[in-house]
């Protein structure tokens, strides 16, 4: 019985931490996509036709690093990290 409560107990933990987590992820991601790519695709990713931009909603972390990596227009984000990239995806991932 012991083992068993101990045993859920730590499953409870880790399903917190993995959820703080997660949320910090989208925090940070929020805050850097808007410092870095509002401008172009819109406040709510939806894209900017005046500027030909396109929505971004959604979009995985794969995604937007092969776009980063192989775009002119993106030059200025090739310093962005593998985590703020990661980051700006969960975000995108939370937006309808």
């Amino acid at each position: 019985m012991k083992k068993a409560c101990l045993g859920i107990t730590l499953m409870t933990v880790l399903c917190i931490s993995v959820s703080l987590v997660h949320g910090q992820d989208k925090a940070e991601g929020e805050k850097t996509f808007k410092a870095k790519c509002a401008g172009c695709h819109g406040a709510d990713a939806a894209g900017k036709s005046a500027v030909k931009s396109p929505s971004i909603k959604g979009k995985s972390a794969e995604d937007i690093e092969k776009v980063i990596s192989t775009s002119p227009k993106h030059a200025s984000l090739k310093k962005l990290t593998p985590d703020e990239i990661k980051s700006i995806a969960a975000y995108l991932a939370t937006l309808k």
